[in-house]
């Protein structure tokens, strides 16, 4: 992996790889499950089966006949299918449920479609020799390794035993290695489950280190899930543009414009049919405040002077909201002004 890839991956990445069928997965888990749960259900199920198979044989040596050699073959099947299904289906069951406590429910098209990469002899020789690779033969012989000495040592405990076995019964032969096979999974089964979390962690780790993104992909990830930031920038640039212009068209509707003597300006309008009190249909800062005074004078608006009021009506109120309660008064004392100055002109 470059050093450049420093970066986690993004959500997006994750999805992509899922959808690909690149997980961290470890293969060590369905594997120490699926033993543990046959040796296990063996040792329970096996004097069941010792007794079926036993029940079986008998039946074939007392009732022999000629019908029953010609059905022979199909017997013995339909047996062993009803002897080994209990053992196959918590197998089965145990392994789906190892892969699906690690990644979830996982179906990926991809995955299994025809790629002639695969089959490519050069790319499978280089896959040969990869780290990767290297890593599985070294868990491979260190998994056989420790497993081995720790079923030779069993055996070999076992050996003053075994030479006795000869003069048993086959059920006392069959049940005797039941019990041994059930011993030696009890030693193995706690350094198999070991190895595997091992192993899971370190699947775990590579695959997040293969997943590393330069801060150049991400960059590029974010301005084609987001959008490229000159251009929503530019597109926010032209909504702001569009909304001034809608603003300055409603100037010409207000009642009064309150500004201070600097750069505020803020427009109030008041319909007491319409409205439960004065709205700010337009507000400005700078130029903009200048551009709302030039065209209030333009269509003989009331232009006023009041500090306070403009600072608390810009830092309240937004375009299109009322004026809040703690400004009803205030802002009632300028209308009742401008209204006075409306009838003065009149009459």
């Amino acid at each position: 992996m470059p050093e450049n890839k420093t970066e986690k991956a993004t959500p997006r990445k994750r999805q992509k790889a899922r959808e690909k069928g690149q997980v961290a997965k470890s293969r060590e888990i369905p594997c120490v499950m699926t033993l543990i749960t046959g040796i296990t259900v063996l040792y329970f199920y096996g004097s069941h089966m010792y007794q079926r198979f036993r029940g079986f044989s008998q039946y074939l040596f007392v009732n022999p006949s000629m019908e029953q050699l010609h059905l022979l073959p199909h017997l013995v099947l339909k047996e062993f299918a009803f002897m080994i299904t209990p053992i196959m289906a918590g197998v089965l069951i145990v392994a789906i449920m190892a892969n699906i406590s690690q990644v979830g429910f996982l179906f990926s098209v991809e995955a299994i479609s025809f790629d002639l990469s695969k089959i490519d002899p050069i790319n499978g020789i280089k896959r040969l020799f990869s780290k990767q690779m290297v890593v599985e033969v070294f868990k491979s012989i260190a998994k056989i390794a420790i497993v081995g000495f720790v079923v030779f040592s069993i055996i070999k405990g076992e050996i003053s035993n075994l030479i006795t076995l000869m003069d048993r019964e086959v059920g006392a032969i069959f049940k005797y290695l039941m019990v041994v096979s059930f011993k030696i999974i009890i030693y193995v089964a706690p350094i198999m489950v070991i190895l595997a979390a091992i192993d899971y962690a370190f699947q775990k780790w590579e695959f997040e280190r293969n997943l590393k993104m330069t801060r150049e992909e991400v960059k590029e990830e974010f301005r084609q899930t987001e959008g490229d930031p000159l251009v929503k920038a530019r597109i926010r640039s032209l909504q702001r543009q569009m909304a001034k212009q809608r603003m300055m068209k409603d100037v010409p509707k207000a009642d009064v414009i309150i500004k201070n003597p600097t750069h505020l300006a803020v427009a109030l309008r008041y319909v007491k049919e319409e409205m439960h009190a004065p709205k700010v249909i337009a507000k400005g800062a700078g130029i903009i405040a200048e551009k709302i005074e030039e065209i209030a004078k333009s269509h003989g608006i009331p232009v006023i002077q009041n500090k306070k009021l403009a600072q608390a009506l810009y830092k309240m109120v937004e375009i299109g909201e009322e004026i809040p309660a703690v400004l009803y008064q205030a802002v009632a004392e300028v209308l009742a002004y401008i209204y006075r100055l409306r009838g003065e002109m009149n009459e």
